[in-house]
């Protein structure tokens, strides 16, 4: 029974930072991806990047990479998402989610886009 957490969210002013933490736990394969997404209300859902858990490489959009990053800890379950500079904008609901790396993976790399097929419950970011 596969459960993702997503943690870190809040409230903070315009060129802050917070650190979103999601915690992927029952996974039934040892190497698989996890991604990080955002979405705005009425709006569509956006990829921010994601790991694959076997090499660690992370991935970040080009358009967030120069303000956020991904760390995956020593528990490869986990994947931080890091972001500074906030901006108005970057206000979403973020979510993780995690997929094979067969179907969302190449090149020891993995793909960000929507169709991750087991997502956390997200956790809300506003910045003003």
């Amino acid at each position: 029974h596969v459960q993702l957490v997503e943690s870190g969210g809040g409230s903070v002013q315009a060129g802050g930072s917070l650190r979103l933490s999601c915690v992927v736990t029952g996974y039934p394969y040892s190497g698989y991806c996890i991604g990080w997404f955002r979405q705005v209300p009425g709006k569509q859902r956006e990829g921010v990047g994601a790991v694959y858990t076997t090499t660690r490489s992370t991935f970040v959009v080009h358009s967030m990479k120069d303000r956020f990053t991904l760390s995956q800890g020593a528990a490869k379950n986990t994947l931080t998402l890091q972001m500074n500079n906030l901006k108005p904008e970057d206000t979403a609901v973020y979510y993780c989610a995690v997929d094979s790396f067969a179907d969302m993976g190449s090149g020891g790399t993995c793909y960000v886009n929507n169709l991750y097929r087991t997502w956390g419950q997200g956790t809300q970011v506003t910045v003003s």
